[in-house]
């Protein structure tokens, strides 16, 4: 069983210091200024476990034209408005999400997604699944399903125990400078909303830009600048150990570090 949560969080870090508030069901839109950066949670669940099998991550990309429905009964996950509005119902249910904006789908429940207002609605959806669960139909028609990512193999490292799995909206305002070398505790898929960030890992430091999908399993040791003049700003789907930092710092990369 999976127990849902309908919360929105918003955290900013200032200097070391972490202010965190919450504000409501809805997402927050935060601005980010050059003091921090800012972290909203778009939606959470709880998972007991994640170790009766292996898991994967799945990453798609949902058409609905205009006026028009698609549905879904399938695993656990998110999903987040690019374009358009929609409204997501699930029995009693029903929620208008508008462009950029995010919301939990359960698992196993018939949920129905529908393009708001006259224009056609394009939405991301983020999925934690089985491997049996690899290959079975995501959104159906009339919505056009394109899958940008999938992980290769399980996600490693995960142990006995509740999981924490969320939908987070990551701001680097502009000029950032490199952050400390950090990895995640459990692991991360990343959607890079818009503006170009700077990954630094195993020596080398690479651009990452608007559109482009990135997987952090949990030994991958990096750090994130934002030399820019505008808002770098990432979509995470994270799974963590309930009660454990998603993020944890490091003093120094290790040897067998991913180059």
């Amino acid at each position: 069983m999976i127990r849902l949560v309908s919360l929105t969080f918003v955290v900013t870090i200032f200097g070391g210091c972490i202010l965190a508030t919450s504000v409501g069901a809805q997402p927050a839109s935060p601005s980010p200024t050059s003091a921090g950066i800012v972290r909203a949670v778009l939606a959470s669940a709880a998972v007991p476990s994640v170790v009766d099998a292996p898991r994967y991550f799945k990453v798609v990309r949902v058409s609905v034209p205009a006026k028009q429905a698609t549905t879904y009964s399938g695993a656990v996950g998110f999903v987040f408005t690019l374009s358009g509005s929609v409204e997501v119902a699930s029995g009693a249910d029903r929620q208008l999400l508008s462009r950029g904006e995010g919301l939990l789908v359960a698992a196993g429940k018939n949920t129905t997604i529908k393009a708001g207002g006259s224009e056609p609605a394009v939405f991301l959806h983020f999925v934690l699944l089985k491997a049996d669960e690899l290959n079975q139909p995501m959104e159906s028609r009339p919505a056009t399903v394109t899958e940008m990512y999938r992980t290769a193999s399980p996600i490693p490292g995960l142990k006995p125990g509740p999981y924490e799995f969320t939908l987070v909206r990551v701001t680097f305002p502009p000029h950032f400078p490199i952050n400390p070398p950090h990895r995640r505790s459990g692991a991360a898929v990343y959607y890079f909303l818009s503006g170009t960030g700077m990954l630094t890992s195993g020596g080398k430091t690479e651009p990452r830009s608007a559109g482009a999908l990135h997987y952090e399993p949990y030994d991958f040791v990096h750090q994130w600048g934002n030399p820019g003049d505008a808002p770098f700003v990432i979509l995470q789907l994270n799974i963590s150990q309930e009660g454990v930092p998603a993020v944890i710092f490091v003093k120094d990369e290790p040897a067998n570090a991913p180059k």
